[in-house]
């Protein structure tokens, strides 16, 4: 099958070597600040060949390319973490044996093929991809993954070309990567790759909806804990590229004080003081919970003002209607620097009415843990 190759406007190829625009969890990133002003450059500022991933040297112990690498890092993703991911997905497709149906039928032929949009949407997770490219020589046997350690890490491997980059957005029919290389490593490869960037791109695509809902408001939309086991990093990865802001990432790096914590310990202020100590202990004496963001589940005015009064200057205003809302952020603007997120029952169809209420966040789980896949598609351009 041969596929239109349409390069993105502004995309041309990004230069691994000079990734300045790193991507920090907590940073609110449209697709700009996902790559980088500076990173985008076209083939006349490239080294090497059209900025093709070469086979380079491959970072010890990851089996990553350096290229590759730097990719993830320059995003603000953990190469270890994404080569656990990669490796638990592989293993899954290699569990009983090698692909028998790619070794039979295209075995020492060589392809190129794109991952080409079927249908519009936000663009997640091409660092991950070709961690996949670089990750499926292992799994491969024969001559084309070939029997000694150079040709394991030239030989057979797949080289890829970005034609998007992540947090742009894509139109039907585009395509975003071209790989070539043996066929046998691009079809062991493509289910692998396509699940991770048919998620992460599903995910990136609800949150610019999100984005774009609120877009010229102060709030923000932010994502959850609410995700899917060992995929936290990547999911959240993909709500930076829609435009979103990363809640906490686990439970040690913010406190949030929920209804069950409020009964456990007596009530808001009990909560907030315990949570505090806690901090100062954890610390050494140190700080009394200065340094860690406390936030405190609300669901009523009392609350608010209580939690307030006991010093907390975060509060997640859970499934309040839209007066409540503004009337809890006429509460909290009397305090400096208090920070207000809506939770529970908000809906794309609404998000501008809530976000005009004056909070400056909307937490919406189901941007990772509801979010529809964008379906993206491997389709053959050429066979050597």
């Amino acid at each position: 099958m041969t596929s239109e190759v349409r390069v993105h406007e502004s995309a041309s190829v990004v230069d691994t070597t000079d990734m300045a625009g790193a991507v920090d969890a907590a940073d609110v990133v449209g697709p700009a600040e996902v790559r980088g002003a500076a990173d985008v450059v076209g083939p006349a500022e490239m080294t090497g060949v059209a900025g093709m991933m070469r086979a380079a040297d491959v970072t010890g112990g990851l089996g990553l390319r350096s290229e590759t690498a730097e990719r993830l890092q320059a995003v603000g993703l953990d190469e270890a973490a994404v080569v656990r991911a990669v490796r638990a997905a592989l293993d899954e497709d290699f569990r009983y044996g090698p692909d028998v149906t790619s070794a039979a039928t295209v075995a020492g032929r060589t392809v190129t093929a794109e991952v080409v949009a079927r249908e519009p949407g936000v663009l997640a997770g091409v660092p991950v991809a070709l961690a996949v490219l670089d990750l499926i020589v292992g799994y491969l046997g024969g001559n084309d993954a070939g029997d000694d350690d150079r040709n394991r890490a030239t030989g057979s491997r797949v080289v890829a070309t970005m034609l998007v980059v992540d947090g742009e957005r894509i139109g039907l029919g585009e395509a975003v990567l071209r790989v070539s290389g043996p066929a046998t490593a691009v079809l062991g490869a493509e289910r692998t790759m396509l699940n991770f960037l048919t998620h992460l791109s599903g995910i990136a695509t609800a949150t610019r909806a999100w984005a774009d809902a609120i877009a010229g408001t102060e709030a923000v939309v932010r994502d959850t804990r609410k995700t899917t086991p060992g995929l936290r990093a990547l999911e959240k990865y993909a709500v930076r590229c829609g435009g979103g802001r990363n809640h906490r990432m686990g439970l040690g790096d913010a406190a949030l004080i929920k209804d069950n914590h409020v009964a456990a310990a007596g009530g808001v202020t009990e909560a907030v003081t315990a949570v505090r100590s806690a901090a100062a202990r954890a610390t050494g004496g140190r700080s009394a919970g200065g340094g860690l963001v406390v936030e405190v589940e609300c669901d009523s005015l009392a609350q608010v003002r209580e939690a307030l009064a006991a010093g907390a200057r975060f509060m997640l205003l859970d499934n309040m209607d839209t007066d409540s809302l503004r009337a809890a952020v006429a509460v909290a603007r009397a305090y400096d620097d208090v920070w207000l997120e809506a939770s529970g029952g908000l809906r794309l169809s609404n998000a501008r009415e809530v976000a005009e209420t004056g909070v400056d966040y909307l937490s919406v789980g189901a941007l990772t843990h509801s979010s529809r896949a964008l379906d993206l598609g491997l389709d053959f351009a050429a066979e050597g």
